[in-house]
């Protein structure tokens, strides 16, 4: 299976291989049985960005928010709407830059809310400020063609 896909089930945090020839809309975690894409962002915490960025075999989307933060809560709502439409290309994850500072210090966070866009573990693109859904969709797929 050297040609599957892997993905971090956003449930349980088991690794599963997804065989090119399966749909990965539809996949489910061989661990829990829930689907591996729901069309919503996955909250993480330092550890679950970290098995994701390091196992995720698709390109990563984080969010980098604070509750505290009006323009994050703003953006919330076209961040889950970006979801419905990258997925299951692209996974989103929601990071609370209070509850991980040390991913912010690595990633640079200089303001929030801020998207980077990883592939294997390594930024491909970043930006900060509030977006709508569409700019946060037309962001991943620019800096993903530009990567190919």
């Amino acid at each position: 299976m050297a040609d599957a896909t892997h993905l971090v089930c956003p449930h349980c945090g088991a690794v599963n291989r997804i065989p090119p020839a399966r749909p990965a809309q539809a996949a489910q975690c061989g661990a829990c049985h829930r689907k591996l894409f729901d069309g919503h962002p996955v909250e993480v915490d330092q550890a679950g960005f970290e098995r994701h960025a390091e196992r995720d075999g698709i390109p990563l989307l984080l969010d980098v928010w604070a509750p505290w933060c009006g323009p994050c809560r703003m953006m919330a709502p076209q961040f889950e709407q970006a979801a419905t439409i990258l997925e299951p290309e692209v996974r989103l994850l929601k990071l609370n830059a209070d509850e991980a500072p040390e991913i912010s210090a690595r990633l640079g966070v200089r303001g929030i809310p801020a998207l980077f866009l990883l592939r294997g573990g390594r930024v491909i693109g970043q930006s900060a400020g509030a977006m709508s859904a569409q700019a946060i969709v037309d962001f991943a797929r620019r800096h993903l063609a530009a990567a190919a």
